[in-house]
């Protein structure tokens, strides 16, 4: 019996991705380099770290990586704090899942300062009982901690927990969890062994009430 939903952010809940490829963008094509939105893919559902050394294989070394970073969030948090782009059917489910009694937490590899800066005004995090960020755990997705982390704050064991994520990383996390997972497609569509892992693949969040009316 599924007792809780775990929710990753970016991607998923704010219709950021697009965003942030635009971001990068700009600021590349302002250094005189070419990006596209295949080389951006690859990015998807990584910490820090992992999104550097991504970079760093594209450009052979060759750019300021902590300059771009910094650009790039300071533009994108910026833009994002304005106006948060919510998916469609967002507010549905969280209205949905408060008054059905499910438990909710979100899991993200982003920090919880820009967690809370983007949802926090838009009264968004009153849904949720906890959250687990980025900056809380050694190993990002597709290691499961995130998600093992969230079950644990729930109180609930892994098989009463269902993960909601966009990115390939984030639906490797939760099956390497043993954690059931609806992937939500973003910019990126999973290539066949991932979406093998996955519960099942919807179209949007609001297919997500669906498969769970059907699944109580």
């Amino acid at each position: 019996m599924i007792k809780a939903v775990i929710f990753d952010m970016d991607g998923l809940m704010i219709d950021s991705e697009f965003a942030t490829y635009e971001e990068y963008l700009k600021i590349l094509n302002d250094w005189g380099y070419e990006y596209n939105v295949e080389m951006y893919k690859h990015l998807l559902g990584k910490r820090k770290p992992n999104i550097l050394n991504v970079f760093k294989e594209q450009y052979n070394n060759q750019l300021d990586l902590d300059l771009l970073w910094d650009l790039c969030h300071e533009r994108l948090d910026a833009r994002l704090r304005a106006n948060p782009p919510l998916k469609p059917g967002l507010m549905e489910l969280l209205k949905y899942l408060k008054e059905n009694g499910y438990k909710m937490i979100i899991a993200t590899s982003s920090v919880r300062d820009r967690v809370e800066a983007i949802l926090g005004p838009i009264g968004v995090l009153d849904y949720f009982d906890d959250s687990v960020c980025g900056d809380e755990v050694v190993n990002g997705k597709p290691h499961p901690e995130t998600f093992l982390k969230a079950c644990e704050k729930l109180g609930i064991k892994e098989e009463e927990g269902i993960v909601l994520e966009d990115s390939e990383s984030g639906v490797m996390a939760a099956y390497n969890g043993n954690i059931p997972v609806i992937c939500v497609p973003d910019l990126k569509y999973p290539e066949d062994d991932v979406a093998s892992k996955a519960t099942v693949i919807v179209k949007s969040l609001h297919d997500v009430i669906d498969y769970l009316e059907q699944n109580k």
